[in-house]
């Protein structure tokens, strides 16, 4: 824009130069002699109308080399504003420029949409909240050919990239299978916009959320702050938005600051790297590929960075899963509605050596306490509290009476991180965690 500005200035200038200099060779020509003769006079005249008329020509040609110029600013103008805004691709877009490295690369955000017309909800908090068009351009992906869905993306224009999912056909699967149909659509779906998002358009990282999500004001500057934490630390796999035990009473919302490292894959909003893709595409499953996600082989070890308040919240009771956990828990999360800077945080406590060496001893020097004492609002004097489970059977019994998600997915208990979940509970923190020699995830407590 000040190119823009700089440039016009100049034209208007050399516009008012000119003509100035214009009038001051006439105005400062002599006047003619009364003495003169007339044939002198009558030459003098001569050659001034020459000189008037051949003036008059080059400031013409003048004036037209300044309308020319306007004419290439304004247009290179238009161009420029275009480029600022993120384009919508063609069903074969070419790939975007490079990018720079570190804190400005491009983070686009990939909604996978299909047939919510509530779209609308994710897509307008997305754009009331991103902080820059160029460095977020938001890419929403459908499935499923549902029109009025497709006619709500369209209604965005240029604000988002709107592309579509090739193949809607069924898809062959096993016949005790046949009520998973939907699962196998949305894994085809993942597999193919993501081969969009890291082939196509070449992108370094994607945030991924789903059409019944709406997202924090602090969303992107949350990815923004994490986003070098996940290139810097190789066993990290992702950052999420999520805290699957996030409801209200669960959390602290004074501390929105506090982040975790989780062994647990939340999604819901999460970011990952091409190199990731890189190493996931060529085994993608054909169905259920969150699940898929959590299994040892997959994980390898590999923690997420999640909030202790999400930056994300569903609003989809209604889709494939017919709103497993919805009513129990999903509709209960507290969204996050304080703008944590995080950009100017240190999160280098999120390391995976300095982590443990602050995490763990914090939570093993906690004093432990009996689940009922908990229960009974007991021995509060002690702050924060440890209640230790030995195997798969009092894990899930002491997550239950205390309100968690008690589900566990080859054998990682959601949101925790070496078996240690952390929460709070009336007004407490409380670590459900196992004894402090523990070995490892058993698979088998699925």
């Amino acid at each position: 824009m000040l190119k823009k500005s700089s440039l016009v200035l100049w034209g208007a200038a050399l516009f008012v130069a000119w003509n100035g200099l214009l009038l001051l060779f006439l105005w400062s020509r002599p006047p003619s002699s009364a003495s003169s003769s007339s044939s002198s006079s009558s030459a003098e005249r001569g050659r001034l109308t020459e000189e008037v008329i051949r003036l008059a020509q080059d400031a013409e040609t003048e004036l037209e080399r300044q309308k020319e110029l306007l004419r290439q600013i304004h247009r290179y103008s238009g161009l420029w504003g275009r480029r600022r805004a993120p384009q919508k691709p063609p069903q074969t877009p070419s790939p975007p420029p490079a990018a720079p490295e570190g804190d400005a690369t491009v983070l686009p955000v990939l909604v996978m949409a299909c047939d919510r017309s509530t779209v609308r909800r994710c897509l307008d908090k997305l754009l009331r909240y991103r902080p820059s068009a160029q460095r977020f351009p938001v890419i929403v992906s459908q499935d499923c050919g549902h029109a009025e869905t497709a006619r709500v993306i369209a209604s965005y224009g240029d604000a988002v990239a709107h592309i579509r999912q090739p193949e809607l056909g069924d898809i062959p699967v096993p016949a005790e299978h046949r009520k998973f149909q939907g699962y196998y659509k949305i894994a085809r779906h993942y597999r193919w916009a993501l081969g969009q998002i890291f082939r196509t358009f070449r992108y370094r990282a994607a945030i991924v959320v789903e059409d019944d999500l709406e997202v924090a004001p602090d969303f992107f500057e949350y990815f923004q702050a994490a986003f070098p934490l996940l290139l810097s630390d190789r066993s990290l796999w992702c950052v999420s938005a999520w805290n699957d035990n996030g409801k209200e009473q669960m959390v602290d919302a004074g501390q929105a600051e506090l982040l975790y490292r989780t062994d647990f894959f939340p999604g819901l909003g999460w970011l990952l790297l091409a190199e990731l893709w890189d190493e996931l595409e060529p085994k993608w499953p054909r169905a259920f590929w969150d699940d898929w996600m959590r299994q040892p082989e997959q994980r390898r070890g590999r923690s997420c960075i999640r909030p202790e308040v999400s930056r994300t919240m569903t609003f989809g009771r209604k889709g494939v899963s017919h709103g497993q956990f919805f009513d129990q828990y999903l509709k209960f999360i507290k969204l996050n509605d304080r703008f944590v800077p995080f950009t100017r945080l240190d999160l280098s406590y999120l390391k995976k050596e300095e982590y443990e060496r602050s995490f763990l001893p914090r939570v093993y020097a906690a004093p432990e306490v009996r689940v009922e004492e908990l229960q009974g609002n007991q021995r509060r004097e002690l702050g924060a509290v440890r209640v230790q489970y030995t195997g798969r059977d009092s894990f899930k019994a002491f997550a239950k009476a205390l309100g968690l998600m008690d589900d566990l997915k080859s054998g990682v208990p959601r949101a925790g991180y070496r078996g240690i979940v952390s929460f709070v509970y009336r007004g407490r923190r409380v670590y459900l965690a196992p004894p402090s020699d523990w070995t490892g995830y058993d698979p088998s407590w699925s």
